[in-house]
């Protein structure tokens, strides 16, 4: 009920439920509409694991460059996983430009 009206943590709880099939029925779009919905609220974490969906195509298809944008939304919250994956994104410019000093300044802020 608080994900219907609006609670960006319980949106993004009933994404990973639904991914994971965790009291609910498994439903990886139903998840994705989820994460999505709290992401756009500014949830760090649901917006480090749509990344995580566009980065390796798990249940919407493969975007390296979307990934990249929901890593850096999540990552200058300070989720440290994310900013791990994003400097991991500029040293193999996957979705961005390979950049070095950038990818060492990420994987700075996230130890």
């Amino acid at each position: 009920e608080s994900a219907e009206h609006g609670h960006a943590e319980a949106q993004y709880s009933l994404g990973w439920c639904r991914r994971r099939g965790r009291g609910v029925v498994r439903d990886v779009e139903e998840a994705l509409r989820w994460y999505r919905i709290s992401a756009e609220q500014g949830h760090a974490e649901a917006q480090y694991d749509l990344g995580m969906c566009y980065e390796h195509g798990d249940v919407v298809e493969q975007d390296e460059a979307e990934a990249v944008r929901w890593y850096r939304m999540s990552a200058e919250q300070g989720h440290a996983e994310a900013q791990y994956d994003l400097g991991m994104s500029f040293a193999n410019g996957d979705g961005v430009e390979k950049d070095e000093a950038e990818a060492l300044r990420w994987w700075r802020m996230s130890a």
